[in-house]
């Protein structure tokens, strides 16, 4: 759905309004190819001779003549792990309050990864999160339970709010983050690709060792279209300044606009190869565009790795 389509107020309740991101997706569903996907997701699996009835639900008995028992955290159906690049990059641009009309790129992923934890949450799926920039920041394992979800709602939430002036080598924390990941899992990952280095072997490195263990792997390329991409801004000289290295360029937008969009179409096409000869889902994300390409790339990976 747009982001539009929702109001235009600061963000204080970022689980409200991932549900609110989830049922606009859902509503739309039945235009959409994945229109059989199932909406009500199973609690209940069917009891079986010899079990424990510690855990029937004699309310569905009641109304069904047969026996189910309630499913739990360790029964989840699959396993999932978030990762947000938090770089001063990321916090492009600059705005002082977030709004849901109003993103910068940290703050589109961490409601994006929201809205992912909200239909993990009805599949009955585990849910884990790590956050880097300069240093790990943030690592939690994947599991199912409220407390965990509310958990890593809040280090969601902490991001809408605040400021980086962190470098990174994203492909560094790649592999440590790997290493925590044993079990098969969906990896989904928010980076805008900057980097120190411009060692694209470094990262595919660790991109493919994130797919070890059969992961399947989402790079969501996130970034905006708009000025990163399309370089529109109004003709006036500018100043540009590197966010993580500070260093500047005064430039003519007229004077390199042509050329500017061009090797950006270069670099975005090459990514999208390498992915795809290493077999990581590649989309890129314009943070204006809202969320839907982010959910149906999850029903898509969720049709893979079942």
């Amino acid at each position: 759905m747009n982001l539009s389509e929702l109001q235009s107020s600061e963000i204080k309740n970022l689980d409200l309004l991932a549900k609110q991101v989830v049922e606009g997706f859902i509503t739309g569903m039945h235009k959409s190819p994945f229109h059989g996907f199932s909406v009500e997701f199973a609690e209940h699996k069917l009891y079986n001779n010899g079990e424990s009835t510690r855990h029937i639900d004699w309310k569905l008995f009641a109304k069904t003549e047969k026996l189910y028992t309630k499913r739990y955290e360790e029964e989840t159906n699959l396993r999932c792990h978030l990762i947000i690049d938090n770089s001063a990059s990321m916090h492009y641009p600059v705005i002082k309050k977030q709004t849901i009309t109003s993103l910068n790129k940290v703050g589109f992923a961490a409601l994006a990864a929201a809205a992912l934890m909200e239909i993990l949450k009805r599949q009955r799926d585990a849910v884990g999160l790590s956050i880097y920039a300069d240093t790990y920041e943030y690592y939690a394992p994947e599991k199912g339970s409220e407390r965990h979800r509310k958990m890593i709602l809040n280090q969601l939430e902490n991001l809408l709010t605040s400021t980086s002036t962190a470098t990174t080598e994203t492909y560094q924390y790649l592999h440590e983050i790997a290493e925590n990941i044993h079990r098969r899992s969906l990896i989904f990952l928010f980076t805008d690709m900057f980097q120190s280095t411009t060692d694209q072997k470094k990262l595919f490195d660790a991109l493919r060792h994130l797919k070890h263990n059969k992961h399947e792997v989402v790079l969501f390329h996130t970034y905006d279209r708009k000025t990163e991409f399309d370089f529109d801004f109004d003709t006036t000289p500018k100043k540009f300044v590197d966010v993580e290295t500070g260093e500047e360029i005064n430039v003519f937008l007229q004077n390199i606009q042509e050329k500017y969009t061009a090797l950006m179409g270069v670099y975005f096409n090459d990514l999208k190869n390498k992915c795809l000869q290493y077999k990581i889902a590649y989309l890129p994300v314009d943070i204006h565009n809202g969320f839907h390409e982010i959910l149906t790339a999850y029903l898509i990976s969720r049709k893979k790795i079942k």
